[in-house]
């Protein structure tokens, strides 16, 4: 028994070993595969990231693009190199671009978690500047856009019950902010440029919504706040009428606005809070400091969809009225629009025409308080789909600043002390107006590729008495020698060429 007992668990240990080897042979099971797939709940383009329930799409474009007659793109030659007109302005500029957007979307019991973000990489040729001693130079920095080329980061936001955190378009803004029907950018409206807020959207029911927001002023919303008292030869000869005088931020810009978007079109009313607040009057803050000003801004826009003139036609239109707040209707990112557009001239002893503008939120001097400018515009643009390729439209804007009495005061005695205006006080007017009407034209041989040529024609009026001269001191980086110059209108005809692939 005992040696049946010994071979039973003899062989029981080796069959043991045995299966445990070949189970130690055989290959294992391979994990499920978890395919891309598609995502139907937010459109067309989405897809589940593998192993979760977050929706994903990828988007963004590539474009190329050369502009004829001013060295900015979708500007006119109005200041600067451009606006120069001589050897040193371009009469083509080139530009190329990778825009890169990500999308994602997240069902929850709060409602849908998104997140979005743009980033762009932008080449542009640049220009040349004058350097004073028979020379030019190139300038190399990222905010011109060459070397390497300039990342830019547009959007950058979350959204979570109504709630939106983070870069986003302004809720001032309409869709088509400063693009009705065209890629030139266009005074009279809220503008694109995103900016930071923390905004809040509730659906009221059938395609009407409420919003309000909290936005960060600086930059995007501030345009100038003049402290006249600086003003310079060098700065009145290019438009600023004042040293600029910002102090910190204090106060967010305060947006609410209305929204109806259904099937006949969309409706937009916009009212914005802005608080200027400037820093001294002079070096120190032994020197005091004016008040703050609050101003405000309002926008009513309008899109009438599928006009009977063809299928998808549309028509955009946008009115801003803003008093202390004028970046809502002048809205390029500098520290203050200042324009500068040099012609021919018929006036004995001059040596070219200018037409000299500039706009600010508000104007001051030494000791006083702060003077609120006014500005209105309006811009609007009809497209019109001829066929599935072809499209065309025609758009236009208008827009101007006015200053009251006492501002106009302010910045007359700099015109008159710093440039030497002929006419004196009683022929100064700093108040203008800006135009812009254009056409485009645009061919989609096949879908998310276009071809486009757009033109545009600018007028800055200026109102500075008929005859009126100034004297202007050397401007070295546009090669303008001193002397004198008449006041006049000038106007521009630029050109961009485009093309553009979406994806």
């Amino acid at each position: 028994m005992k040696m049946t007992k010994r071979l039973f668990l003899g062989s029981a240990a080796s069959l043991i070993a045995l299966g445990g080897a070949q189970a130690a042979d055989l290959p294992v099971k391979a994990k499920t595969v978890e395919y891309v797939t598609v995502c139907t709940l937010y459109g067309a383009g989405f897809y589940y990231i593998p192993g979760t329930d977050t929706c994903i799409k990828l988007g963004g474009y590539l474009r190329a693009e050369t502009t004829f007659n001013t060295s900015g793109h979708y500007t006119p030659p109005d200041s600067g190199l451009g606006g120069a007109r001589n050897r040193l302005s371009d009469y083509f500029s080139a530009r190329s671009r990778i825009d890169l957007s990500v999308d994602t979307r997240t069902a929850t019991e709060y409602g849908v978690v998104r997140t979005f973000a743009e980033v762009a990489w932008t080449y542009t040729g640049g220009t040349y500047s004058g350097t004073g001693a028979g020379g030019t130079s190139y300038p190399t920095s990222p905010g011109n856009q060459i070397s390497q080329g300039t990342p830019a980061l547009y959007y950058a936001f979350m959204q979570f019950a109504g709630f939106t955190f983070g870069r986003a378009t302004s809720q001032f803004s309409t869709p088509w902010a400063e693009y009705p029907a065209n890629a030139f950018e266009l005074p009279g409206a809220g503008g694109w440029d995103p900016i930071n807020q923390v905004a809040y959207t509730i659906a009221l029911g059938q395609g009407v919504s409420a919003s309000f927001s909290a936005e960060d002023p600086v930059a995007h919303n501030q345009l100038a706040i003049w402290n006249v008292s600086g003003a310079t030869a060098a700065g009145l000869a290019t438009g600023a009428y004042g040293a600029n005088d910002f102090g910190g931020s204090r106060a967010p810009d305060l947006i609410a606005s209305v929204t109806v978007d259904q099937i006949w079109g969309f409706f937009k009313a916009s009212l914005a809070a802005h608080d200027n607040h400037a820093a001294y009057y002079g070096a120190t803050e032994l020197t005091g400091h004016p008040d703050d000003k609050w101003g405000w801004a309002g926008q009513l826009a309008l899109s009438i969809k599928n006009v009977p003139t063809g299928q998808g036609d549309t028509i955009n239109m946008s009115g801003v009225y803003t008093y202390g707040a004028s970046r809502y209707n002048f809205h390029d990112y500098t520290d203050a629009p200042a324009f500068a557009m040099y012609g021919a001239t018929t006036v004995a002893g001059a040596y070219q025409s200018l037409a000299l503008a500039g706009v600010s939120d508000s104007v001051f001097v030494a000791g006083s308080g702060q003077q609120l400018t006014t500005t209105f515009g309006f811009q609007g643009g009809y497209t019109h789909n001829w066929d599935p390729q072809w499209a065309s439209s025609i758009f236009g804007a208008f827009s101007a600043v006015r200053y009251n009495d006492t501002a106009r005061g302010y910045i007359c005695g700099g015109f008159v002390a710093n440039l030497a205006l002929s006419t004196g006080v009683a022929g100064c007017n700093p108040s203008f107006n800006y135009s812009v009407i254009g056409t485009r034209t645009g061919w989609t041989p096949v879908k998310n590729l276009t071809f486009s040529a757009e033109l545009a024609y600018t007028i800055l009026d200026q109102k500075h008495a008929s005859g009126s001269t100034v004297t202007l001191p050397l401007q070295t980086s546009i090669a303008k020698p001193a002397g004198t110059y008449e006041l006049k209108d000038q106007s521009a005809l630029t050109l961009l060429l485009r093309a553009q692939r979406n994806f």
